[in-house]
Parts: structure tokens; C-alpha cells; sequence
């Protein structure tokens, strides 16, 4: 393959290893290296980068800590199977249905995978700016936090910060640390609050230490994060979550229908 172009006057300053990562990372996301598939081999790619064979070395260790490829001694590197995850959020943002469990999990349960949240914490507390924002909240403004994590096969997949106006959430259930049947979208339309729209903001970040961390990130690569907005009758808002997912590993998938 042709080396990637840059602008004249530009450089890439990130140390060699990294380049070789980053160019085979996007070998793999786009599906040019399907799971499975053998890598170039370590002279083939010592020739195609003018590297050296530890610095081949390091970039694979690399995609290795990032679950995106396997190597073993004496075998060949190759692409891990199922290495990115294709999450559907219009799939999961209505109400499940009477006694049915958070359509997150059935929907992931759809894949032949084991799926389930971990709550976090239950607690009062001040949002980020944008979420104050959106809920509508004075600058000095509290809301109800549910925080979560989401779980794939026993694998971290997502980190989830819930806010809910505190006039909506004092004396129910979404005030009790403990999961919510259905989640909380259930919950709200049996409160009178049903969602009828709902609005995503989608940005890649530097995750921050606590993200590092619920997510178990083996670099500082970019994560996704979406704040969603839900709004109910007469466009009031009624939860703000703040997602965040490792870049590398899953991808957002949304469909629209021309008006």
C-alpha cells in the first residue's frame, strides 16, 4: 500500500511504532484486514514502514493490548474475530415491553453474547455544563445521577452517566440504588413521561482517568462519547446520559429515512 499523504509542510510526530499501529488499526476497523486474516508478516512490514524489526515488534504489542489482533510464538499474527462491536442506539431507546429486561441487553443478547450492567452508584449531584445545559438546570443546579457500567461477555463496553430532573425522580425507584426493570425509559413512561424525542451528540475524546479505567483501556486512544437528551410531551427533558465507549472497538450505527 501507498504511505498515507500528508499536507506539505506537515509531519507526523507521533514515534514510528505508533504510525505502524495506527495505519494497521485502520486496516482492521475498515474490514482491509478481516477478522481472522493473517497479517503481513513481520519482514513485510518491516519493508513497507523502514522499520526495524523491534519497532515492527512494539506496534503489534500494541494492537495486541488493544484485543485487536493475536499473536502467538512460531504462528502467524492474525485479526481477531469479532473485534469491533456494531451498537444500534435506535434499537434501545423505546420502552421495553411489560416484565421484558433493558432492550441494551436484549439487543445484545440478539447477538449470542452475555450481556449485563453493573450499577455504579445512585447519588445527587452536580453535571457537566452541557448536561446542566440540557436539563435546563440553574448554574448551580443538582440532578439525580445513576451511574453504570455495561457489560459484553464480561468485557467493559460502556460507561453510562444518567441524569434525571430532581422534580421527576424524588420518591421512585430511580431514586434507590438498585437496577430498574425495563430501565428507566419504562419507568419514566409509567411516571408520565414518555420519550418522544431524543437527541445525540457524538465526539471523540481523550478519556479521562475514570474512563480509563471502567472501561479497562489499554491506551489513551480516543473514546466515543454521546450525551443523548430525552424529551417527553411538550419538549421537556427528562434524562440526559452522558456514554462513553472505547473508539477502537465499537462503532455507532444510524439509520434515517429521507423526508
Amino acid at each position: 500500500m501507498n504511505p498515507p499523504m500528508t499536507e506539505p509542510g506537515t509531519s507526523d510526530r507521533r514515534c514510528l511504532h505508533e504510525r505502524i499501529a495506527a495505519d494497521l488499526r485502520d486496516e482492521i476497523m475498515s474490514g482491509d484486514l478481516a477478522p481472522g486474516a493473517d497479517l503481513p508478516s513481520t519482514m513485510q512490514l518491516k519493508a513497507r514502514f523502514d522499520a526495524s524489526n523491534a519497532t515492527v515488534q512494539k506496534a503489534l504489542q500494541l494492537l495486541k493490548d488493544e484485543r485487536l489482533i493475536i499473536g502467538r510464538p512460531g504462528t502467524a499474527v492474525t485479526v481477531r474475530e469479532r473485534r469491533q462491536r456494531t451498537m444500534r442506539p435506535a434499537a434501545y431507546m423505546a420502552p421495553s415491553a411489560a416484565g421484558e429486561p433493558y432492550r441494551w441487553l436484549t439487543e445484545a443478547a440478539g447477538h449470542g453474547r452475555r450481556a449485563r450492567s453493573r450499577l455504579l452508584g445512585v447519588s445527587e449531584a452536580a453535571p457537566p455544563a452541557d448536561v446542566s445545559a440540557a436539563l435546563g438546570l440553574p448554574g448551580n443546579g443538582t440532578a439525580l445521577l445513576r451511574r453504570q457500567v455495561l457489560l459484553i461477555d464480561d468485557e467493559p463496553v460502556e460507561l453510562v452517566k444518567c441524569y434525571y430532573p430532581l422534580d421527576i425522580a424524588q420518591g421512585t425507584p430511580i431514586m434507590e440504588r438498585r437496577r430498574i426493570r425495563g430501565g428507566t425509559p419504562t419507568l419514566l413512561a409509567g411516571l408520565g413521561f414518555p420519550p418522544r424525542l431524543s437527541v445525540d451528540k457524538v465526539s471523540a475524546r481523550v478519556p479521562t482517568q475514570e474512563q480509563y479505567n471502567a472501561l479497562r483501556l489499554p491506551t489513551s486512544l480516543p473514546v466515543l462519547r454521546t450525551l443523548r437528551v430525552v424529551y417527553s410531551d411538550d419538549e421537556r427533558p427528562v434524562e440526559a446520559a452522558v456514554m462513553v465507549k472505547a473508539g477502537h472497538l465499537y462503532e455507532l450505527q444510524y439509520e434515517f429515512t429521507p423526508e
